[in-house]
């Protein structure tokens, strides 16, 4: 039997630890979006601009796609470290333990990150199977998101943002994220130990699934942090730095982070949709009314996110980016 290995706990080295704050919102606030509904590209228009978030359902990614890449991320995740150390760190990709980035941030956390265009294919690789067919159904219904979101913008032609996504040169990622049992934190005194620490995604759009275990958190506009119920059978959507520029602020990027459990594991699943590297971030011409600005200067993906990466995780990335009032 393979025991689980578990990142080794030091609160001197972590400060991570945050007091519990009850939510000032219900959980009843965060929108539930059927995308059967044929009002839902209204429903996904009202919740980027609100929440920058939403839980949808009836979303058509097969419930088993799901669970057996779930199931085959648990049997990588019980190898043991030097096992696990074979899928090389992550520079950029690949196997990763308690440090997020190279710039200091840390969380009680140990992942895979893979670039997903393409995904590595290896038949003899049962956990790369079962990504591929995974990432590459939530990669068909995040095209149909934003497609709805263009939709409900009233933007001409209908593939506007989905043609960025789908480009052969499309910079996506993907990540599954293993936050193991914290039992540490029973001494803490009713604190939190973080999983990952409050940030926004710099892409377009992110698409995660998770088991039946509790953690993430998102930030609402007057700065409260709400805990999202889990739901293994849904799919939870955020608006990413990249699409709040082309909505120049219409959508705001969602802050998220994820806090540690002391009994349950809690593994999630992330597909990040960016545009190709030299595709210019700028808000879209149809957007603008008229004798509206830009908020942002021009960029291109790569040197937003090659900035991005520079940053610490809480650090707020598209303050750089912005136009000054006088300019």
């Amino acid at each position: 039997m393979v025991v689980l290995s578990q990142p080794t706990l030091d609160l001197n080295q972590y400060s991570l630890l945050r007091s519990t704050c009850k939510p000032t919102a219900s959980f009843a606030d965060i929108p539930e979006i059927d995308l059967s509904d044929p009002n839902a590209k209204s429903h996904i228009i009202k919740a980027c601009e609100e929440f920058g978030f939403f839980k949808l359902v009836n979303h058509r990614v097969p419930v088993e796609l799901m669970t057996k890449l779930e199931d085959e991320s648990l049997c990588f995740f019980k190898l043991s470290e030097s096992e696990k150390d074979k899928a090389r760190p992550p520079h950029p990709l690949g196997y990763g333990c308690k440090n997020i980035g190279s710039n200091g941030d840390k969380g009680w956390i140990e992942y895979l990150l893979l670039n997903a265009n393409p995904l590595p294919i290896l038949s003899q690789n049962s956990f790369l199977c079962a990504a591929e067919e995974y990432v590459r159904a939530v990669k068909k219904l995040s095209s149909e998101v934003v497609e709805l979101i263009a939709e409900g913008l009233k933007m001409e032609p209908r593939n506007g943002i989905s043609k960025l996504l789908n480009d052969e040169k499309a910079d996506c990622c993907f990540r599954v994220n293993h936050y193991p049992p914290c039992p540490e934190m029973q001494s803490l005194g009713g604190r939190n130990m973080i999983g990952f620490g409050e940030h926004t995604d710099p892409q377009i759009i992110s698409v995660l699934r998770s088991n039946n275990s509790s953690g993430l958190q998102i930030c609402l506009r007057d700065g409260a942090w709400v805990s999202v119920p889990p739901d293994a059978g849904a799919l939870f959507v955020n608006v990413g730095d990249a699409l709040q520029v082309m909505t120049n602020g219409r959508f705001k990027s969602v802050k998220h982070k994820v806090v540690a459990d002391p009994n349950r594991e809690r593994v999630s699943m992330i597909y990040f949709g960016g545009p190709p590297l030299s595709e210019k971030i700028t808000p879209l011409p149809q957007l603008l009314e008229e004798g509206e600005e830009s908020l942002y200067k021009e960029f291109t993906w790569w040197e937003y996110k090659t900035a991005a990466y520079k940053t610490k995780l809480a650090d707020y990335r598209l303050g750089a980016f912005e136009k000054s009032p006088n300019s």
